[in-house]
């Protein structure tokens, strides 16, 4: 998935630069609010909450906050309603996308992200026109320079990971879901630094873009990322890494 990792890195290392304006809070209070309502308020007994309570963590949120955000998915403290819904569309050259939005007003989502596909060359489509492209996998991205490819297969395989593949100057692990705690646990073990982690929607083949397309699709995603319904979002394009640091450069 060329280019995919560093997209994946830069939005990491993004997401704390936002934080520090508090842009990336709203986003994970909701993420941590769903969490707790549908697994309960105990991130022992719930993988995903405990997942977005580290993120929350790294991104140096108030331990208040997080513990009034878990209180409101579990109905001690009074909070909104809030549903989780997937969206999905296209992007320039054809580009699919997945987004994960968590919302109060699907009308107001729908529309706002309906008019982000228009202004960057998409369309926003119909339920299940590109989900089947996708399959639900944990994956994690490691700077190539941090460590060599024998010692991390050693490490990632051992702990239940499929594959470890290279993308550039970085990479990629993939673990089927229910391995993603066990490898993640085995890569903090080791110190490892991890430029990405989440379980994530891996597309089974990719589109290759360059060029105008390309400059579109990135800006496309970082519109997407940065609406505060969006949780995650996901798309299968194969766009070089100086494309990638092209455009977050002329940002």
């Amino acid at each position: 998935m060329s280019g995919h990792s560093k997209w994946h890195s830069i939005k990491h290392k993004k997401a704390a630069a936002d934080a520090k304006r508090g842009k990336a809070f709203t986003q994970v209070i909701k993420e941590i609010t769903v969490a707790a309502r549908l697994g309960g308020g105990d991130p022992n007994f719930n993988p995903r909450l405990r997942l977005v309570v580290d993120k929350a963590k790294s991104l140096n949120m108030p331990k208040d906050n997080i513990d009034r955000a878990i209180k409101k998915g579990t109905g001690e403290l009074e909070g909104y309603n809030l549903e989780e819904v997937l969206y999905e569309g296209y992007g320039p050259g054809g580009v699919a996308v997945l987004i994960e939005a968590t919302t109060d007003n699907r009308n107001r989502t729908v529309a706002d992200l309906r008019h982000l596909f228009s202004k960057y060359g998409g369309n926003l489509s119909e339920s299940g026109s590109v989900a089947w492209m996708f399959q639900k996998k944990g994956y994690f991205v490691v700077e190539r320079d941090k460590i060599g490819e024998e010692d991390l297969l050693e490490i990632a395989l051992e702990a239940g990971a499929e594959d470890v593949s290279e993308d550039g100057s970085n990479w990629e692990i993939l673990t089927p879901p229910e391995a993603f705690e066990a490898v993640r646990e085995a890569l903090q073990a080791k110190k490892i630094p991890l430029e990405a982690e989440e379980l994530s929607m891996i597309p089974q083949s990719n589109v290759k873009l360059e060029g105008k397309s390309a400059q579109q699709m990135l800006r496309l995603m970082e519109a997407l990322e940065d609406h505060e319904d969006a949780q995650n979002v996901w798309a299968n394009f194969d766009i070089e890494e100086k494309e990638i640091e092209a455009a977050m450069a002329s940002n």
